[in-house]
């Protein structure tokens, strides 16, 4: 009796163990999104002190180095354009706030003075011989910059429009007035002069504008690929892959408040990474599993395009790849990526939610390629990336904090995904 007791009590610690993450993760995130990482980017080093954070992890959790003996590190570099200065818009005498009441692009240049805008009507976009004059006049130093507003576009509008006006940014300054929610990313790519987005109401085509923008361009930075395995007992076992980025968009400039934390894109996502080593440490598998934490996905995929072209695995083994994206919320469920591809494989996984009631909803998606399934998805390797959905919406902004993050849902993703594998 004693020892059917003991055998219960064991059983249900372990599966408490397991899943009970949340605790975890909050430590983890909360780590990924503090200043001392200055959003896991390209200014102080960000996104490498992240990586040597994640190594300590992965080898606390009990994951092998993929790389050899001792290293989890793959690295690889590219072209970042940084801000690592002051950053100072002013209008009419008043100083805007950095990333609340102004945007700097992401590739804009240097700059230090006054701007002298001309008024640029949105209307040129149906006929470019008309931006032709006011071209001319910034050219010949009349002007040293375009004023553009985007007030009233939809969104997609607005996209459209900077897309085409940023390339006025070779010959002089380009301001947007713009009522669109702020969204930063990474510049792989330096303009000569700067790309300022200012929020509705804070300007207008004749106001006094004093900017000073410290951009620094950096050739070849260094970044990591961070990679740990749980080894089969069987040689010829197949492998899973459990993958999230760990980057983010960094800061611009030296103010504190002007760095974005990524909480939920995707300190939440690399958070479950090591919750799903955590889980297969304790309740080891048939397959070899890996993980990988991926940095330059937020400066175009970067981190997982180096891995597949390294073919530092064989993509034949791959029984399966889950890719882990904005796992801090799920009050409204998860969608999976390649669902609608993958049929089989999401009877499978929204089986199983409907059997356990662990999630509200499991919605299906087509083939995308904004995340780091992608590369491994056109070679063919089966893959979901996974996502979450609730209330918050913020992203790629200065608001993607930690206290935003409500992991309603975490612990349940955890045993879906863990019961999805275990059942492939």
């Amino acid at each position: 009796m004693f020892f059917k007791s003991t055998l219960t009590f064991l059983i249900l610690l372990l599966s408490f163990l397991s899943f009970g993450q949340v605790e975890k993760a909050r430590r983890v995130t909360e780590v990924l999104c503090s200043d001392s990482l200055y959003g896991r980017g390209y200014v102080n080093n960000g996104v490498n002190k992240a990586a040597d954070f994640l190594r300590d992890e992965f080898e606390k959790a009990g994951l092998k180095p993929y790389f050899g003996d001792s290293s989890y590190f793959q690295p690889f570099s590219f072209n970042v354009n940084t801000f690592p200065g002051i950053i100072e818009v002013n209008i009419d005498g008043k100083p805007l706030v950095p990333g609340i009441d102004f945007l700097v692009g992401e590739s804009s240049g240097s700059f230090n003075g006054e701007l002298n805008l001309i008024e640029v009507d949105t209307s040129v976009l149906s006929n470019h011989r008309l931006l032709d004059p006011m071209v001319e006049k910034v050219r010949v130093g009349e002007y040293n910059g375009f004023y553009i507003n985007l007030s009233d576009m939809s969104a997609q509008e607005a996209y459209s429009a900077v897309y085409q006006f940023n390339a006025l940014a070779i010959i002089g300054a380009v301001v947007y007035e713009t009522d669109q929610k702020f969204t930063w990313s990474v510049g792989r790519k330096q303009l000569q002069f700067p790309i300022l987005h200012i929020k509705e109401g804070k300007i207008n085509p004749k106001s006094k504008i004093k900017v000073e923008i410290e951009a620094e361009f950096i050739k070849n930075f260094e970044s990591k690929n961070v990679v740990g395995v749980i080894p089969a007992k069987k040689k010829k076992a197949k492998t899973i892959v459990f993958t999230a980025h760990y980057d983010h968009l960094g800061g611009m400039g030296t103010s504190p408040q002007t760095y974005f934390p990524g909480a939920n894109d995707n300190a939440s996502g690399t958070a479950m990474l090591i919750s799903m080593a955590d889980h297969f440490i304790n309740n080891p598998s048939e397959y070899n599993m890996v993980f990988i934490a991926f940095a330059g996905e937020e400066a175009g995929l970067l981190g997982s395009e180096y891995f597949v072209k390294s073919k530092s695995l064989d993509f034949s083994k791959i029984k399966f790849l889950l890719n882990l994206d904005i796992m801090g919320s799920g009050e409204e469920g998860i969608t999976a990526v390649n669902g609608r591809l993958l049929e089989k494989e999401f009877e499978l996984l929204k089986c199983i939610n409907d059997k356990q009631e662990y999630l509200s909803t499991v919605k299906s998606r087509g083939e995308t390629a904004n995340s780091d399934h992608y590369h491994f998805h056109v070679k063919g390797v089966p893959s979901f990336f996974i996502y979450s959905m609730g209330p918050n919406k913020n992203y790629h902004d200065v608001y993607d904090t930690y206290e935003e993050l409500s992991f309603a849902a975490y612990d349940n993703i955890v045993k879906l995904l863990v019961e999805f594998i275990e059942k492939l």
